[in-house]
This record gives structure tokens, sequence and C-alpha cells, in this order.
């Protein structure tokens, strides 16, 4: 599978293990009505907000193996709520080598750039 970038697509987060098949990438798959697509560092605000939506993504669900997440993890997010998360004020910061390529069909590579995450 290819990223953004046109490269091998690499690995988002193996701690927390993330991706619609828990393997640690943020894979494509057509039963993945979700697009679980975008490699993204979340944010307390972020894990808020999305929690008062009905996701909570804070709290252990064992019988998912879900650890719950904590501001600075890295997890494959929903391409929908990476884009509402934008517009709510709570903008997730990319992983550009770890989201799946496509992401091209619904944001610009420009667009893309201006959330790369850097250290």
């Amino acid at each position: 599978m290819k990223n953004v970038l046109g490269t091998e697509l690499k690995a988002c987060s193996y701690d927390p293990m993330t991706g619609v098949f828990r393997d640690g990438f943020c894979k494509y798959a057509e039963q993945d009505r979700g697009l679980h697509i975008v490699a993204a560092k979340v944010t307390e605000g972020f894990l808020e907000w999305n929690k008062a939506r009905g996701n909570d993504l804070v709290t252990p669900k064992p019988q998912w193996s879900f650890p719950g997440l904590k501001p600075g993890d890295w997890w494959c997010v929903c391409m929908g709520v990476w884009l509402k998360s934008k517009e709510a004020g709570h903008p997730l910061y990319l992983k550009l080598e770890s989201c799946h390529e496509k992401m091209l069909d619904y944001v610009s590579m420009d667009t893309l750039k201006e959330w790369e995450y850097k250290d």
C-alpha cells in the first residue's frame, strides 16, 4: 500500500496498536466505512470533543483490546472525523508517511502538508 507521498505506507503506531485491522497501519479497506486512513497525533481537546460527540477514545475497552488513548498518541482517525475536528477547532497533525493515499481523494496535498507533524 502507498501513502500520500507515493511511497510505501509506514506504520502509524504499535503502542497503542491502531488501524482498522489493529496491525499498526492506517490501511484502506472497502469494508471500512469509517475510512481509518488518517495517521494523526491526538490532543486532549480532540479527545474531549470526540467523547462529547459520542465516541469515547479515552476509556479503555478491554473486550476490544483497546487501551484508551491519551494526548500525544498516534492513531488512525476516520477521514470524516479528521475533517470535522479541524472545523470544530481541534485540528490534528499528521504523519504523512503513515496516511493512506486514499486521503488524496478528499484533501489536497497542499492541505495535508499544512498539517504535517514536525518534531
